[in-house]
C-alpha cells in the first residue's frame, strides 16, 4: 500500500505580490503565472523515515507555504528509486509531479540495473540537487579503531571484517570495494534494507563497521558503541576532529564524490516552472526551518542553482559509472 502524507495549506501566494517575486527571482511568464493549479505530488523514492523522505517533506511543506497550495508527499520505495523514476516518467509534464531521490537512482542504477527503464537525461529535467552531507564510517567499539588507517591495520590482521551498507550497490557498497582494491583488504559487504537495521547490529556487535548518514548513525555514536573515523568529501560540522577518506590517504575518486538528494520532473516541463521550482528551493535551503534541521542532520550545504546542478550532474556521473561498473550487477 502506497503511504501518502498530505501537508495542510497555510496561506495564500499572491502571484503578482513584488515579495514573491523578489523571492522566486525567476520569469514568471506565460504557464508559471498561473501554475501551480493543482496541489502538487511529491514521488519519494524510499520508504517514510530516510533522508530521502525527510527532505521531501521539509521541502514540500516550504513550497506549500510560498505557492499557497497543496503539497502531497508519496513514498515510492523499491529498486533504488527506480520504482518512482517510473511513475515520474509516466507524468504529465506541467510541474505537478516532482520526484525526490537519492544519488542511486541518478548516478548508479542506470549502470547496475540491466534492462533499466528509464534514461535519467532523456526523460527527466533538473529542479534542484540538494547536498545529503558526507557519510562517515563508524566503526564498532570492539574494533578499537580512532582513525581510518587503525581500521585498515585491524581489517588486515582480522579474518573476517563484516562493514554494513543500506543497500546493495549503494554508495556505501561503491566505498567498501574501493577501500577493499587500495589496501589488499577483504571486507564483506553486508547489505542491509535501508539504515536502521544496519545500526542496530552494529551496536549490538554483529559487524565491525557500517557507512550511512550521520543521522542515522547519531544514537550509536551518542552511545559510545560506535565510533566515526572517517568521512567523505569533506569534513562535517557536527563531526569537526574526524579527517575525510582522502585526508587521511583513501586515493579513489569515489572518496570525493557528492552525495545528494536530487528533485526532478518530466521532461519537456516548461522551463520557466522549473525555473521557479528551482529558486523555490534555493530559498528554502536559506530559511531558518530549513537551515536548522539540515544542520541536525549533518548537512552543510544547501540546495544548488539549476546551472550548479545540471554542472554537477555532467561532471560527476561519468565518474560515479566507471566505479559502480565494478560491483556488478546488483539484485
Amino acid at each position: 500500500m502506497q503511504n501518502k502524507s498530505r501537508l495542510l495549506s497555510r496561506r495564500q501566494f499572491v502571484a503578482a505580490g513584488a515579495g514573491a517575486t523578489a523571492l522566486l527571482s525567476a520569469p514568471s511568464l506565460g504557464r508559471a503565472n498561473t501554475w501551480p493549479t493543482k496541489p502538487i505530488k511529491i514521488l519519494a523514492g524510499s520508504a517514510p523515515g530516510g533522508q530521502t523522505d525527510q527532505f521531501a517533506r521539509l521541502y514540500g511543506e516550504y513550497l506549500q507555504r510560498e505557492l499557497g497550495q497543496t503539497i502531497v508527499v508519496e513514498n515510492k520505495a523499491g529498486a533504488g528509486g527506480a520504482v518512482a523514476a517510473m511513475e515520474l516518467k509516466r507524468s504529465d509534464p506541467d510541474g505537478h509531479t516532482l520526484m525526490i531521490c537519492n544519488t542511486t537512482a541518478y548516478m548508479l542504477n542506470p549502470v547496475l540495473i540491466k534492462d533499466i527503464k528509464y534514461n535519467v537525461a532523456q526523460d527527466f529535467t533538473w529542479v534542484a540537487v540538494m547536498p545529503g552531507g558526507s557519510l562517515p564510517l563508524v566503526v564498532s567499539e570492539k574494533v578499537g579503531a580512532k582513525t581510518l588507517n587503525d581500521f585498515i591495520a585491524y581489517a588486515k590482521k582480522t579474518d573476517k571484517v563484516n562493514v554494513g551498507t543500506y543497500a546493495a550497490g549503494s554508495f556505501a557498497h561503491m566505498v567498501i570495494v574501493e577501500l577493499n582494491k587500495q589496501y589488499g583488504l577483504k571486507m564483506e559487504a553486508v547489505h542491509y534494507r535501508g539504515e536502521a537495521p544496519m545500526w542496530s547490529d552494529l551496536a549490538g556487535g554483529s559487524i565491525e563497521a557500517g557507512i550511512g548518514s550521520y543521522t542515522a548513525a547519531l544514537p550509536v555514536l551518542q552511545t559510545g558503541k560506535g565510533r566515526a573515523v572517517a568521512v567523505s568529501r569533506r569534513r562535517l560540522d557536527v563531526l569537526p576532529d574526524v579527517a575525510t577518506f582522502k585526508e587521511q590517504g583513501a586515493t579513489s575518486r569515489a572518496h570525493s564524490l557528492l552525495t545528494f538528494q536530487g528533485c526532478m520532473a518530466p521532461a519537456k516541463t516548461p522551463p520557466e516552472i522549473v525555473a521557479k521550482l528551482n529558486a523555490l528551493f534555493v530559498a528554502a535551503s536559506k530559511s531558518d526551518r530549513v537551515r536548522e534541521v539540515l544542520r541536525s542532520q549533518g548537512v552543510d550545504e544547501g540546495a544548488m542553482t539549476l546551472e550548479a546542478s545540471n554542472a554537477l550532474y555532467k561532471d560527476e556521473a561519468p565518474v560515479w559509472a566507471e566505479l559502480a561498473a565494478a560491483l556488478g550487477p546488483q539484485p
